[in-house]
């Protein structure tokens, strides 16, 4: 990194060196730190000369830009410190950080919140591995470093920032320790790459999930995270589910697909097993084993069907990656699926005709095959299932179009 000349200005009066910019600068900066404030007027202050600190350790020129919704003198003290206060024409934690995101000019973006809970004299060490070449994102990871006493409540320390970060994990190969730290480094061009565009909490994992999804590369930094100043602005339960939500729904593989599948493929062992009179352990199954295998079958379809349908209609950011789902999706055509959907009701119905002229020509006084009825009408709703799919299929594609 090269060597900046410490920019002087005027502050209270009076002139001082300072690296961090006003908004008029000509200078260039190197850094943006990004705070997103609600009420924070008793730790911003102590936020931005912490900025100020670790801008003095770089040697590097930077910029405070506070987003802010405040209804207290946090922006006047902001200014006041030498931040460029931005007001977001619209609330929520994730439009707060986009707005700002907007308006930054340096070439490395930090982001943290403003109530002390991060100690921003930290930034030089977030920052080294990705002007390293590193990582492309660098976070600060509570989980894996200190947690002050009385900074994060236990259930959020013990169970739910490590069951979210298990989630994410598991649905987007993110690789990470505490995915819902607030505290990040990342260059202009990592920002630019990312598709971010929820508004809440949520948008907290939506940048994981989305950098993990382009294949961006995540380091972590051990942190301190201390009590905060001010007070709680996050409703524990709704914001979690709110990033639950947010991951299963840009998940529909996890979320459809792989729970269609097993299903379906269970249903269609269990009405094998059923048919084909093979005993179990002594035991054969019925009937009634028929039925529940019919009704995992049909539930199992309609379900991989809902996979696709949110495949296609909402482009999630992870893509299911079965080989059902991919080849549907890919090898959708609407003439043969809804030939295939016709070809298995005609079976379908065909055998369920040919039962019921059995039983006519005996006179009504053959009993029914309950086994086989169940197959054939089995088969008629899977082929109705197919059709009216197919072309539920082609019309949301086309309006992707």
């Amino acid at each position: 990194m090269s060597q900046w000349v410490s920019n002087p200005h005027w502050r209270g009066g009076k002139q001082e060196d300072s690296w961090l910019l006003p908004a008029d600068s000509d200078i260039k900066p190197v850094v943006s730190v990004v705070m997103p404030t609600l009420n924070e007027e008793a730790g911003i202050a102590e936020c931005i000369e912490r900025v100020e600190t670790a801008l003095s350790a770089l040697q590097v020129p930077g910029e405070v830009v506070v987003s802010d919704s405040s209804t207290d003198r946090t922006p006047e003290i902001a200014e006041s410190m030498g931040a460029i206060v931005v007001e977001p024409d619209k609330g929520g934690y994730g439009y707060a950080y986009q707005y700002a995101f907007d308006r930054v000019r340096g070439d490395y973006v930090v982001m943290g919140d403003a109530d002390t809970t991060y100690d921003f004299e930290a930034i030089p060490r977030l920052l080294q591995p990705v002007l390293d070449d590193e990582a492309d994102i660098c976070m600060g990871s509570r989980l894996e470093g200190e947690i002050r006493d009385g900074s994060m409540p236990t259930l959020h320390q013990y169970v739910g920032n490590p069951l979210l970060t298990r989630f994410l994990n598991a649905f987007y190969d993110a690789g990470v320790s505490d995915a819902h730290s607030g505290f990040r480094v990342f260059s202009r061009e990592a920002l630019e790459t990312l598709d971010l565009e929820t508004d809440g909490m949520e948008f907290a994992s939506e940048m994981i999930m989305d950098a993990g999804a382009k294949g961006l590369d995540i380091e972590e930094v051990p942190i301190v995270y201390h009590e905060r100043e001010g007070e709680e602005t996050l409703d524990s339960f709704q914001d979690g589910w709110r990033h639950v939500r947010f991951m299963l729904i840009n998940a529909p593989g996890y979320l459809f697909s792989v729970p269609g599948l097993v299903t379906a493929a269970l249903g269609g062992v269990l009405m094998l097993v059923a048919a084909s009179g093979i005993s179990i352990g002594g035991v054969s199954l019925g009937t009634h084993s028929m039925i529940a295998g019919s009704l995992l079958s049909i539930v199992g379809f309609q379900v991989v069907s809902l996979g696709v349908f949110a495949t296609v209609a909402s482009d999630p950011i992870r893509r299911p990656s079965d080989p059902v789902t991919d080849w549907l999706v890919e090898k959708f055509r609407l003439e043969r699926s809804a030939l295939a959907g016709v070809l298995m009701f005609g079976a379908g119905a065909g055998y369920a005709l040919y039962l019921a002229s059995r039983w006519v020509s005996s006179g009504f006084t053959r009993l029914p095959l309950f086994m086989a009825d169940i197959i054939a009408f089995t088969a008629i709703v899977l082929g109705l299932q197919v059709v009216f799919s197919a072309f539920f299929m082609s019309t949301i594609a086309s309006d992707r179009q």
